[in-house]
């Protein structure tokens, strides 16, 4: 399926899917707002500054604006990108959403996360694996556990990607749970709404890891600086509202990274 640049907004919705509208409310939670922020900076770096023309995005969600693809063509016209997910309601209004407006290819597949082999097999109809490509894997690995094989499933995405290529990922943590002493779990919430609902959303993630274990993602890989961060630390927009209010960080690390 080749499809091209969104326009899209919280109003816009091709089907009025009540389901539709919980997914896009859940898109726009501000963790995942941060991570998109970042995934959005890493990009445009990755195009300007790292020669890359070429994407592999895992994980495909209800697509908001602006979109990867659009993103991708300013920091390098010309560039491909290839979603994958494993649900179907995002493939669905991705489908529908991102219609007309722009020569920007995007070119959507089916394949599971958890299936490398179909990933890469989707992967080498629509990118040149001889050239370098942009593997993203954003607030996904938090999912996986160490015993379902994650730091596996990553080094198998990578192995048939050519030299030079980047691996850009975000990650849930639970290093400041108990910085103060308290348990954030249990606490009674205090401070601004968006610090609450930062800590509330990826609470849950059932392998949340430590900037060690997340760090072992990019073993035998080159970092691009700034190294491992906070979201909101990675080459920040200068002015941008990257981190939420309040005394807490939110809790995710990032990196990029290049493979040689």
């Amino acid at each position: 399926m080749t499809v091209h640049e969104p326009m899209h907004d919280s109003t816009r919705d091709p089907a009025h899917d009540p389901a539709y509208d919980l997914a896009y409310d859940l898109a726009r939670d501000p963790l995942d707002l941060v991570s998109r922020a970042f995934r959005d900076r890493a990009v445009r770096w990755l195009g300007a500054e790292g020669g890359v023309r070429q994407y592999l995005d895992i994980g495909t969600r209800v697509p908001t604006e602006p979109g990867l693809h659009r993103v991708v063509q300013e920091a390098g016209p010309g560039s491909r990108v290839l979603h994958t997910g494993g649900e179907p309601l995002a493939l669905r209004y991705a489908e529908a959403l991102l219609g007309g407006g722009s020569a920007a290819v995007t070119e959507y597949a089916q394949a599971d996360a958890r299936d490398p082999e179909a990933v890469v097999e989707a992967a080498g109809k629509v990118l040149d694996l001889g050239r370098p490509v942009a593997l993203l894997l954003l607030a996904r690995l938090h999912f996986i556990s160490d015993e379902d094989g994650a730091y596996d499933l990553v080094r198998r995405l990578l192995e048939p990607l050519a030299p030079g290529s980047f691996l850009v990922l975000s990650h849930a943590t639970g290093d400041f749970d108990r910085a103060d002493g308290v348990d954030r779990a249990d606490a009674e919430p205090e401070g601004a709404p968006y610090e609450q609902a930062a800590h509330e959303r990826w609470r849950p993630a059932p392998a949340a890891r430590s900037r060690e274990e997340f760090a072992r993602f990019f073993k035998g890989l080159e970092l691009v600086e700034p190294g491992i961060t906070l979201a909101a630390d990675w080459r920040p927009d200068p002015g941008g509202p990257l981190a939420a209010p309040g005394r807490d960080p939110v809790a995710g690390y990032v990196g990029v990274a290049r493979t040689l």
